[in-house]
């Protein structure tokens, strides 16, 4: 047993101050409080941003693909034996040609870019980031008559269109003509309008059927890149080598999510590392409201000090004993946010929704942050982590007016009792 009954006994009656050391309790519970909030807000920001992480992540990752081949100069040629090589490995679950580029779209006086990507029907399918949000409309129509494509829904509203309406596309390939050169327009049919979430992807993106794409953008057999989708996204050293042995000579380069999202996944890690630091300082603070309170603590008792020690109490037991009495506000202060800071987390979405409600305002706007909700994953990781800095902080913070109590002199501290 570290702690004796006797201390644990002394320790708590000094938590619970009297009446003239009344100020003594008011920093005290400040510091409680403080360590609370602070460990509360590490657990909500943490987790909004694996939130942030994870969501993204998946609307990213789930529309892209994980690799792209791409020829060193212009379009692909001859890839269906590429696509069978890397089809066999092991570490790739699907693999699908695309056709990209950027178009203007026109539809009931308005005009707007958009980024048109060609893919067949089997390979949309096959995502469900795109498959299973569809608000109207069936992905099976997709490329139905050569001209069924899919926008996002936001596009949708912007535009005022629905399924079974026409859009028309104008290619940014001119045609020649007697007159010289003319834009080529045409019109395709709305066969779906999906919601992932994500604002850019739901407002600027076209998903056309790859034969459709070819020829409007005049691509002939070729196609812009080869789509990989790996079995597991965030182990690409390994799936890498194996992609670039199966391609097979010079003539092309391989581009990762990572290298596509360079600036994106550095930002991410960087925000959140910087967040943590930053937010770390609450604790620190309230760290330093133990010591300060721990040290007028210890000048008020100086003559409880003194009769302890003349009474036999050795200096380590003094010392243990404002250690308890500094550790318990910090283990008091730390479960508090623990509690605090797993609810507000498990609970942001709603938390938000009635701020909205009261506000009339909406604080998470999806052109700002690009997704339609508050994401919210709690890591137990990041959680154990918090936790134990916030503990060790505490303790730590007990442990220069513990010495000071122990190194009491008992007849300096009796000469004018």
């Amino acid at each position: 047993m570290i702690f004796t009954p006797f201390e644990r006994m002394v320790a708590m009656r000094y938590l619970r101050a009297r009446r003239q050391e009344g100020f003594i309790s008011v920093i005290s519970w400040f510091s409680l409080i403080g360590i609370g909030l602070g460990v509360a807000t590490l657990i909500v920001v943490m987790s909004v941003m694996n939130g942030f992480r994870q969501e993204l992540f998946q609307r990213v990752l789930g529309l892209n693909g994980h690799m792209n081949i791409y020829a060193t100069a212009g379009p692909l040629y001859d890839y269906q034996p590429m696509m069978e090589r890397v089809r066999a490995l092991t570490t790739v679950a699907d693999i699908a040609p695309t056709v990209e580029a950027q178009a203007l779209v026109s539809q009931n006086g308005m005009a707007s870019g958009v980024y048109v990507r060609g893919v067949t029907t089997d390979s949309i399918l096959r995502r469900p980031s795109i498959s299973q949000h569809i608000k109207e409309g069936d992905l099976h129509q997709f490329g139905a008559d050569g001209d069924g494509i899919a926008i996002g829904i936001r596009m949708a509203q912007r535009l005022s269109v629905h399924v079974g309406d026409t859009l028309t596309l104008i290619s940014p390939v001119s045609s020649n003509t007697v007159f010289g050169a003319a834009p080529r327009l045409r019109g395709y049919k709305i066969a779906a309008i999906f919601d992932v979430g994500m604002y850019e992807y739901d407002n600027s993106f076209v998903f056309m059927p790859l034969s459709a794409a070819q020829i409007f953008f005049r691509m002939g057999p070729t196609v812009s890149s080869l789509e990989i989708f790996l079995h597991d996204p965030h182990h690409l050293t390994a799936a890498r080598g194996d992609v670039v042995a199966a391609i097979g000579g010079p003539g092309y380069r391989l581009l990762d999510w990572q290298q596509n999202n360079g600036s994106f996944v550095t930002a991410l890690q960087v925000e959140r590392n910087v967040m943590f630091l930053i937010l770390t300082m609450i604790i620190i603070v309230a760290a330093f409201n133990i010591i300060s309170g721990l040290i007028m603590l210890v000048k008020d008792k100086g003559r409880d000090i003194a009769i302890l020690r003349t009474m036999g109490a050795t200096r380590g037991m003094v010392m243990r004993i404002f250690f308890l009495n500094g550790a318990s506000i910090g283990f008091a202060g730390t479960a508090f946010g623990f509690a605090l800071g797993l609810f507000v987390a498990a609970h942001i979405e709603t938390l938000r929704q009635i701020v909205q409600a009261i506000t009339k305002t909406d604080p998470f706007s999806p052109e700002v942050y690009f997704l339609t909700r508050m994401p919210s994953v709690i890591d137990v990781n990041d959680v154990l982590q918090v936790v134990l800095m916030s503990l060790a902080l505490s303790f730590l913070a007990t442990l220069y007016p513990s010495w000071r109590a122990a190194k009491l002199d008992p007849v300096e501290a009796l000469r004018y009792e």
